[in-house]
């Protein structure tokens, strides 16, 4: 019963919790051999007994005696306890402190305050949590964010391509930009469903900057340039998408808000919108920068679908995200299944 011994501690705060000022006062009750017990500047808790046997009784009795004397009764729809309410003259109440136990869980409301014993461990955890109903959660949320991120390409093997090829891309250079609209549904306290769309513009930096991908007659080539002097070469292609994934809070579930460890994942599937390659170089003669576009949009999968996942502590959530099919068309251009990681803003 250790809600109950909580409960008559968490009486003396009743007081500051809520001002009624229009209460009566009860010193004309004190007349009779009484139990007071003070608190706060004028709070009082009175127990008045008619004679020695009463006194000798009370003395004997325990708490759990005590809560079954008031004769309190639950709410059988939500499972509240009411413990103290206020009765105005209009007839009206204020409940002030409400308790609500679901198995080893217990929590108790006192106005603004909220008090979570939770006895389901090896110790017993007790939180206290001041001006509640601004900290509520909504059980359905809509937001945006950011991706930023860094791409990069597995081949047939499952490796990273080495310098020696083409198409070998730099580790920092490889942008990825996403824009999403997403909401989340709370399915259970620290488990949540979130889904949404969003624009994904990849950018594929060539290692190798004298090679140029260009559009041949049946498949992407990447010819080098030893004409001109290469300074930058690069795939970009931009993607409508759609994603889902299932995340589980664990600073939520031990209500410690955001400061615990989150982890999300689930699959997504996106449209291609453009994808082009761009070179860009200057005269062996000497010459400012010229650029050199083409539509290789051609050669590129139309669809594209794979895995994200989150990982997220306090503040930061970094995400990576792997394309299950390849991001040319069969036979058009090399396997590479396109992988990113990043950080989500």
């Amino acid at each position: 019963m250790k809600k109950y011994l909580l409960l008559f501690c968490l009486m003396a705060l009743v007081q500051t919790a809520f001002a009624y000022n229009s209460l009566p006062s009860n010193d004309h009750l004190i007349t009779k051999d009484s139990v007071i017990v003070e608190f706060g500047k004028s709070g009082k808790v009175v127990i008045i007994v008619e004679n020695k046997e009463d006194f000798e009784r009370l003395k004997s009795m325990d708490i759990n005696e005590i809560i079954r004397s008031l004769g309190l009764e639950e709410d059988e729809d939500t499972g509240e306890l009411t413990i103290v309410e206020i009765r105005k003259k209009d007839g009206s109440t204020k409940e002030v402190v409400k308790v609500r136990e679901d198995g080893l869980e217990t929590e108790v409301q006192i106005g603004g305050m909220r008090v979570y014993v939770d006895e389901t461990g090896a110790n017993t955890k007790v939180k206290i949590e001041t001006n509640r109903s601004k900290k509520e959660e909504p059980a359905f949320r809509t937001f945006f964010n950011v991706d930023l991120g860094v791409n990069n390409y597995l081949d047939a093997d499952g490796q990273f391509p080495t310098s020696d090829n083409p198409y070998a891309v730099k580790g920092w250079g490889s942008w990825n930009l996403g824009l999403n609209w997403m909401a989340a549904q709370r399915i259970s306290k620290g488990f949540y469903w979130n889904f949404g769309v969003g624009f994904q513009f990849y950018n594929f930096k060539f290692e190798n900057r004298d090679f140029q991908a260009v559009r041949g007659d049946d498949m992407i080539e990447f010819t080098q340039r030893t004409d001109v002097d290469g300074f930058k070469s690069k795939i970009s292609a931009s993607y409508l998408t759609a994603m889902t994934m299932l995340e589980l809070d664990f600073g939520r579930m031990n209500d410690n808000g955001r400061r615990g460890l989150r982890i999300a994942a689930g699959p997504y599937v996106g449209y291609r919108l453009g994808g082009q390659s761009k070179f860009v170089y200057r005269e062996l003669g000497g010459s400012g920068r010229k650029k050199d576009k083409q539509n290789t949009g051609l050669y590129l999968n139309n669809l594209r679908y794979g895995v994200r996942g989150e990982i997220g502590v306090g503040r930061f959530t970094f995400f990576s995200t792997y394309d299950l099919n390849n991001f040319f068309q069969d036979g058009k251009g090399p396997e590479l299944n396109p992988i990113t990681f990043g950080i989500v803003f």
